[in-house]
């Protein structure tokens, strides 16, 4: 399958380069102040003259994912500029403009991936034997913040059940662990308290395996920049974006359900499950409109960010306003 590399890609398709390259644009997006999310989208302006998006290693064969696992999206991928400098990645700054500054140096080989807890082969993965399991392939898939605003990105990646089969899920298992990296000479911002550290995330075990559910080591056909979550990230398309957490180190297999780092910081505000819920306001913000990056103008936001047909039956009889 022919993946087209940023330069490639139609000007009709994407946000307007220029704009992007002048530093004369509207940022969209939540701001961050006081290292705490903001109370609803503003606008600002950005100037001065950064880098241009580098693209990355150019993924080899990647292949197409079956239309029956993927649904086929009839929206306009968001720009290769914006996905890459516009990130939330706090353990590099909680300004969104600065983390692909900041994380440009950051290091992804050598990698390693432990895989642990309640499997029968336990296992840590080189980075390069853990992205040779499954051809990647091209997902294209929304993106939905709980601060509302959303992307369309080209990710590339693998199921996560191509990962979990290798190493055996024993029958105890009903929860997969995540954790990042924490490494205070390259990711400055592990000074702050913002949040407890490491990064933590998890899913239940069928969420994990469901075949939406995919390792991303790529977008836009090119290998995945530091800012993005380099060089492994989760990727659960129905639920808010906090749940993808980047650059992992370790996957465990539990029995209980595992702490996750925006609950552990407040549980009122982020929830174990993170369905992207319109009917389920943030305590601070409605979530029923969302504003995509490169438009203006809002969107409605769809239940499990348009994924239900996929996804509903996961949740059948459960209560999404108490489970959130």
């Amino acid at each position: 399958m022919l993946i087209k590399k940023p330069d490639d890609i139609k000007s009709s398709e994407i946000t307007d380069k220029e704009l992007y390259l002048n530093r004369r644009m509207f940022i969209r997006g939540a701001a961050l102040t006081g290292g705490a999310l903001a109370t609803g989208l503003v606008y600002r302006y950005f100037t001065g003259h950064g880098e241009q998006a580098q693209p990355g290693e150019k993924i080899a064969d990647v292949q197409a994912p079956q239309q029956t696992a993927v649904p086929p999206l009839n929206e306009k991928n968001t720009s290769y500029e914006d996905i890459t400098h516009y990130n939330n990645f706090y353990e590099f700054s909680t300004d969104k403009l600065e983390v692909a500054n900041k994380a440009k140096r950051f290091v992804t080989r050598p990698w390693t991936v432990a895989v642990e807890g309640l499997v029968q082969k336990p296992r840590v993965f080189d980075i390069d034997d853990l992205l040779k399991i499954s051809p990647p392939e091209e997902r294209i898939y929304r993106h939905r913040c709980v601060e509302r605003w959303s992307m369309v990105i080209p990710w590339v990646g693998f199921p996560l059940a191509k990962l979990l089969d290798q190493v055996q899920p024993l029958s105890q298992a009903k929860y997969v662990a995540f954790e990042t990296l924490a490494d205070r000479k390259q990711m400055t911002n592990l000074s702050s308290d913002v949040l407890d550290w490491p990064y933590v995330e998890g899913l239940r075990l069928d969420e994990a395996m469901h075949p939406l559910t995919i390792l991303a080591s790529g977008l836009y056909g090119e290998t995945l920049p530091p800012q993005n979550g380099a060089p492994l990230k989760l990727v659960v398309p129905w639920k808010y974006g906090f749940k993808g957490i980047k650059s992992i180190v370790r996957i465990k297999l539990v029995e209980d359900q595992p702490p996750t780092a925006w609950n552990i910081a407040g549980p009122r505000e982020y929830g174990f499950y993170s369905n992207v819920n319109p009917n389920r306001d943030h305590p601070r913000w409605s979530q029923k409109t969302e504003r995509r990056i490169g438009e203006f103008g809002l969107r409605d936001t769809l239940l499990f960010n348009g994924y239900g047909d996929q996804v509903a039956q996961l949740y059948s009889g459960m209560d999404l306003i108490k489970y959130f």
